[in-house]
């Protein structure tokens, strides 16, 4: 159900801030809360391997302390957790910059 503007500026007015703070804040909101999710992701990860980074689970991948299969693929979802958060990173500071 999309909101509408005319609830957007009662919102804002019963919160004693502007539309665009409103928006700025609910955006923050959302990004830090899939942050937080996607961290426990690669947290989950990571202790499931018993490392603390990506660097120390390659090594000891490459190392054979760690079974390759699934551990790469692992990885490579390792990595694509960090692009995400990478992003979300850099829209959380747009939209700091801009408030």
């Amino acid at each position: 159900m999309p909101v509408t503007e005319e609830v957007m500026k009662k919102i804002a007015d019963n919160t004693g801030v502007s539309v665009d703070e409103l928006t700025a804040s609910g955006l923050l909101a959302l990004l830090r809360e899939k942050r937080r999710k996607v961290m426990m992701d690669r947290l989950e990860v990571l202790d499931r391997y018993n490392v603390f980074s990506i660097e120390e689970f390659e090594r000891k991948i490459k190392h054979g302390d760690i079974p390759e299969h699934p551990a790469w693929e692992d990885l490579i979802f390792l990595e694509n957790l960090d692009s995400v958060i990478a992003e979300i990173d850099e829209d959380i500071r747009t939209i700091q910059e801009d408030s």
